[in-house]
């Protein structure tokens, strides 16, 4: 398809009005729904949004409507300024969200009452069919409600800070501070799940005719991002390690991941597998002895697909062959069409004119007649053969919409189309947002089969589909003696099979997959094949997780799946997407992660090497696009009745992050340069991560204001820091970072650090403590009011909690153990049951399939210890 034909394709999102009112915390959201094609009119107060005077600026001169950060979250939205203190704007206001499908709020708690325009409920009755979604940093209620944050503080409440930052000493000893992700990631995940959820309620609309509530806490979507630690601590009481860009584990690793070119920049690079490494390092290496590790005494707690059979010596090799290269001249190109995972760790700009991307589409020229030139943006995450991503126009200008806004009128209430079949009902007893949605469950590993966690949540049924010659690994993590075991345990509890072992159902497989059932299939065998194809008949979506080609290999292509089932909807997400120069690239997490800009961009200055992310980020956040994918395509189908297919790639949902730093690059010649965490372009003094009393405890501080900073100086007991003239202002604060760091830790390494948490937001001033996951689990107290786990039991594996949707919907509740109401289903448990009542096959039948070899048993799988 050409590039002017894609342009004429509408957005999923095509006639859906979405207001959009408040701070940076629902901005990104309004940018991900504006992308989709809704038209997003963003109200803002007199003198223009807060993010307007964000740095940084076009040639530095600070100016609304020069601001980077605003043009940034704000492309494709229109502008009108609304005084809500005077009758006028509210009323105004009111006329507005009078015709509007969705209001995205993420104004202070109570704000829109005071002022007279209402509450959510109020709003819907004036307006049924309005969906209200809201953001909060902690939730409309609960112990830290009127809590403040920022987005350090909430990366290091939620957990993720203390996955991240740098090896310990040999001591074992952090002489380093945890270190959270630069920019803006915590409103990223709360507004990507928003998003995808409030795309499910227009779904739902479309069957109900009416509007519900959404309420979401960035704090709580926060805390379950987190890959392994969590469900870790959850099961077996073991805690995890940060190490240099690499995963956070129970132990620090002899492997490493980056490796320093000779010129100073830095590229991941696998070094295990040594069957592909040794033949590649003969023609592009400097030669070596290459070890598949057999020999190796200490084993790596993480070997996935594709990583096994290599040594911790290995890295010896690969170091002193990657220090003989330039940058540009590392043969990572070759390592990847050999079969290994190796990817330059990319500035985040240098992707732009990538001619894989390119191809993609992922990035869109956006004209800025201001500036007479056009600038580039990454604009889109996956491509779709129904409808498109809306690059949209350059951000507006303050007030630039208010004729056109105002003359919008207010249309007709939506025709609800009921469900026609028996409406299935959450555990609470009212109907999921989904019903009589089938999915036919292709995917494995997080970045995939989280999405369909998602859609297993809202109601959809779910069915994993696999075989035990290629199973869905990470099924490990289950304690010695069951829950029993770990609820009398005072330290680490051993686990039957290492986390990437293989069990029917451990701890990290139970939470990616609760609300499924699970089948097997043989769909290399004839039959297996037309079985396969009999349910597509039957199913509403294909999701898959492979590498390209693999489903067209089987049979299953896009073009014979449509066949079957014309408004089929076929989602795949690999790597780096199918089409394109890269297409059968490997990626995991970290690569994905490294190859986008994320790795580098997280860290301390120069000298230190990138940081990265302590975890697979793009897993989990590779899973909430894939999910906003499929439902966007669910959408488009509900009002449309055209089935497409999606190509979604996990690089680019991290290069859809990354516009900030490109559009500075552009605009001022400026590279990112990493600053620990303080935001680079940020004003907030002091701001960072400080040490506080006891083994590897940190707080995380914010003062954005002259105010925020005298109120931290009384309440440390120091008011002579305010006499100093190098912190007078904030200006003379920024300039002495380093020393006022210094005098802040010199003070929070001797308090205890909730106590201290307590203190500092008392006195008005954000502040949270870099949260483990034994904090989350068993002392944060805003977390346990949000329910944020649910208990689900998981059959032959027990009762155990997963993490919750982070979403609340009012009337539609979502249900993380999904129609079955349990949690993962262990290998082929659903055969006799989904065979039976998809396609009406009598026990008999299934066993003769299974005698067959189309088919395969429970005990085919991994098993449960006889002993």
């Amino acid at each position: 398809m050409t590039t002017n034909e894609a342009e004429k394709r509408p957005g999923s999102l095509a006639g859906v009005r979405v207001v959009e009112i408040g701070d940076q915390q629902g901005e990104y959201c309004g940018l991900v729904l504006a992308g989709l094609g809704a038209d997003v009119i963003k109200v803002e107060p007199p003198g223009g949004s807060a993010s307007r005077r964000f740095a940084p600026f076009v040639d530095d001169v600070p100016d609304p409507e020069r601001s980077l950060h605003f043009w940034a979250y704000n492309r494709g939205k229109r502008s009108i300024v609304l005084d809500l203190d005077t009758p006028e704007g509210v009323a105004e206001l009111g006329s507005i969200l009078a015709g509007a499908d969705v209001l995205l709020d993420s104004t202070p708690l109570g704000h829109l009452e005071t002022v007279g325009v209402g509450s959510a409920e109020q709003l819907r009755e004036r307006n049924p069919q309005l969906i209200t979604a809201r953001l909060t940093p902690f939730g409309e209620d609960g112990p830290f409600k009127d809590y403040l944050a920022s987005d350090l503080v909430h990366l290091a409440l939620g957990g993720v800070a203390m996955n991240c930052g740098y090896d310990p000493d040999p001591r074992m000893r952090y002489e380093t501070p945890p270190v959270a992700g630069q920019l803006g990631h915590s409103y990223a995940i709360a507004g990507e799940q928003m998003a995808f959820t409030v795309i499910a309620a227009l779904t739902t609309r479309l069957r109900t005719g009416r509007g519900q509530h959404l309420s979401c806490a960035i704090h709580e979507a926060v805390a379950k991002n987190t890959e392994g630690d969590l469900m870790s601590w959850v099961a077996l009481r073991t805690p995890f390690l940060r190490q240099t860009c690499r995963h956070s584990a129970p132990g620090v690793s002899r492997h490493r991941s980056i490796f320093s070119t000779k010129d100073g920049r830095w590229y991941l690079a696998s070094t295990r597998n040594a069957k592909l490494l040794g033949p590649f390092l003969e023609t592009w290496g400097i030669g070596g002895r290459i070890s598949d590790g057999s020999e190796e005494q200490e084993k790596d707690s993480r070997v996935l697909p594709g990583m096994e059979g290599g040594a911790a010596s290995n890295m010896d090799v690969v170091e002193q062959t990657i220090r003989r290269y330039m940058y540009d001249d590392v043969p990572w190109r070759e390592a990847q069409e050999a079969g290994l995972m190796w990817v330059p760790v990319r500035k985040p700009h240098e992707s732009a004119d990538d001619e894989h991307w390119l191809q993609r589409g992922t990035y869109t020229e956006v004209e800025h007649p201001e500036l007479g030139r056009s600038l580039r943006y990454p604009t889109s995450k996956w491509i779709a053969d129904g409808s498109t991503w809306v690059s949209g126009r350059r951000a507006p200008l303050l007030d630039e919409d208010r004729s056109a806004v105002l003359s919008l009128t207010p249309r007709s209430a939506p025709v609800a189309r009921p469900y026609a079949g028996t409406e299935r009902l959450t555990s609470a007893g009212r109907p999921f947002p989904l019903q009589g949605l089938r999915v036919l469950d292709f995917t494995w590993m997080l970045a995939s089969a989280g999405a369909t966690r998602f859609l297993a949540a809202l109601g959809a049924d779910v069915i994993k589909v696999e075989w035990h010659k290629n199973i869905d690994p990470r099924r490990g993590g289950s304690p010695v003696g069951g829950r029993d075991a770990r609820e009398a345990a005072t330290g680490p509890v051993p686990s039957i099979w290492p986390a990437d072992g293989g069990g029917p159902v451990g701890a990290q497989y139970n939470n990616k997959n609760p609300g499924k059932r699970g089948i097997s299939l043989n769909v290399k065998h004839p039959e297996g094949l037309a079985l396969a194809k009999r349910m597509v008949r039957e199913s509403a979506i294909v999701a898959e997780g492979f590498s390209p080609g693999v489903m067209e290999g089987w049979g299953l292509g896009y073009d014979v799946l449509r066949e079957i089932n014309p408004s089929i909807i076929y989602a795949k997400q690999s790597g780096m997407g199918t089409k394109g120069v890269y297409g059968r690239y490997r990626t995991i997490g970290p690569v994905a992660q490294a190859f986008s800009g994320l790795s580098h961009m997280s860290g301390l200055p120069d000298p230190y090497p990138p940081a990265g992310w302590g975890y697979s980020y793009l897993d989990w956040y590779g899973a909430y696009s894939f999910a906003l994918a499929i439902l966007a395509a669910v959408y488009h189908r509900e009002t449309t009745g055209e089935g497409q297919a999606i190509d979604a790639s996990q690089s680019e949902v991290g290069l859809y992050l990354t516009a900030l730093p490109l559009l500075d690059h552009q605009v001022n010649g400026r590279e990112y340069v990493r600053a620990g965490n303080r935001s680079p372009y940020g004003t907030a003094a002091p701001e960072g991560i400080y040490r506080a009393e006891g083994d590897d405890r940190w707080i995380a501080i914010t003062c954005e204001t002259d105010e925020q900073w005298q109120a931290l100086a009384k309440e440390a007991g120091h008011p002579e820091w305010l006499e100093l003239a190098e912190f007078a202002t904030l200006a003379d604060r920024q300039a002495h970072r380093d020393d006022l760091d210094a005098l802040v830790q010199s003070w929070t390494c001797e308090q205890e650090p909730f106590a201290l948490m307590e203190r500092l937001q008392g006195a008005g001033v954000a502040a949270g403590v870099a949260q483990t996951a034994q904090d989350r689990w068993e002392r944060d107290p805003q977390l346990r009011h949000l329910d944020w786990l649910t208990e689900l039991d998981a059959t032959g594996f027990g009762r155990w909690p997963v993490a919750a949707p982070s979403v609340k919907l009012s009337d539609t509740p979502q249900h993380i153990g999904g129609l079955v109401g349990r949690g993962a289903p262990f290998y082929a448990e659903h055969n006799h049951e989904v065979y039976g009542e998809v396609l009406g096959l009598s026990p008999d039948e299934v066993d003769a399939l299974i005698a067959e070899g189309v088919i395969a048993r429970p005990e085919d799988g991994p098993q449960w210890p006889t002993s």
